[in-house]
């Protein structure tokens, strides 16, 4: 028997392949929607209580920091609190970056990996299993994995007990803890080029 491939079977099955395709790609949660608050975007860097010193400002759609003056992190703390939520952010890192995503801090004016839970963005950390996808000091992430030189995106769910990190669509760690339970996020500059292009928050 002699197939005939036609101009229309080709589309056809071009069709067919693009919609294949387009299923399997996972879907961008928490970029936007009802029920999301958005803290940073492209225009403004929002309204944060600042604990320490950088030079956080809005320069090319992103609120960048790279040039912190205050002896210990500079902070950007959200003036309400959080118990379940989720978090979208994209942020650029470059590889001397060490920044993170603090969730339930105890104290808005004592930021620290002890008094919140603290998803780091640190590819130079000495110790790496708590580096960049780590939850420090609850949370172990291997391999770890790198986000400098790039746009990155972190999925952040914390639901009572339970907090899962996603780095570029793939999960790094997830966390079973009921140490903190609610208090408000913070956005971490400690050293390099941070850059944040949007922060969304939705309660759960």
């Amino acid at each position: 028997m002699r197939c005939i491939w036609n101009g229309t079977f080709v589309l056809g099955l071009g069709l067919t392949v693009a919609v294949v395709v387009a299923g399997l790609a996972p879907p961008s949660a928490g970029q936007a929607g009802p029920g999301w608050t958005i803290l940073v975007d492209d225009k403004t860097m929002g309204e944060w209580n600042k604990v320490g010193e950088t030079n956080w400002r809005m320069e090319d759609g992103a609120l960048v920091a790279d040039k912190r003056t205050s002896q210990d992190p500079a902070y950007l703390v959200s003036k309400e609190k959080y118990k379940d939520f989720q978090i979208y952010a994209e942020f650029w890192a470059s590889d001397d970056v060490n920044s993170g995503i603090f969730l339930r801090c105890q104290d808005p004016a004592k930021i620290g990996d002890t008094s919140c839970y603290e998803v780091n963005i640190f590819d130079q950390r000495k110790d790496p299993t708590y580096g960049t996808g780590a939850i420090v000091k609850f949370a172990e992430v291997s391999p770890m994995p790198k986000a400098g030189g790039k746009w990155n995106t972190y999925e952040i769910t914390a639901k009572g007990r339970q907090i899962s990190v996603l780095l570029n669509g793939q999960k790094t760690v997830e966390l079973h803890n009921g140490l903190f339970t609610d208090g408000p996020i913070a956005l971490q500059h400690g050293s390099g080029l941070l850059k944040w292009r949007k922060v969304a928050i939705k309660p759960l």
